[in-house]
């Protein structure tokens, strides 16, 4: 199941021109990123100061296709594509309407706060990421 949610795209995350500043497109993934967790049930405060885990990123591959103009809505689409023993790869597709803005390839690990290290995803989060899991066979039955 597909994650969605919208984000205006503000001056303060744009150059000069009104183009979308890149690096404030990431800031705003981040929260995005956020938003999920919190929409699991794992907000992200939460699973620093109780669990004392983070989970960063450790691969993020970002495609521009189009540019996005001070104003917008944007739309983010966040579906999770594989699920490891402590990583997570999700796949996001950023869009202005029926206007596909920029897409990403991402990864985050969980960690320990305290030792900083890999650890793996507690039975409870790995529940709820592999209710979210998106297969290539997810919408056709088995044949």
């Amino acid at each position: 199941m597909v994650f969605t949610t919208s984000k205006p795209l503000r001056f303060g995350d744009c150059d000069p021109s009104g183009i979308a500043y890149f690096p404030s497109y990431l800031d705003i993934l981040v929260g995005v990123l956020e938003d999920f967790f919190t929409s699991l049930g794992f907000p992200w405060r939460a699973m620093n100061e109780v669990r004392r885990m983070s989970v960063p990123t450790v691969r993020l591959d970002l495609t521009f296709r189009s540019p996005g103009f001070q104003g917008d809505r944007l739309d983010f689409a966040l579906a999770v594509r594989a699920i490891g023993r402590s990583s997570l790869d999700l796949e996001h597709t950023v869009s202005r309407g029926d206007t596909v803005l920029w897409t990403a390839r991402h990864r985050i690990v969980a960690t320990s706060l305290d030792t900083n290290t890999s650890l793996a995803w507690p039975d409870d989060i790995r529940a709820a990421l592999t209710h979210h899991l998106e297969t290539a066979h997810a919408h056709h039955p088995a044949t």
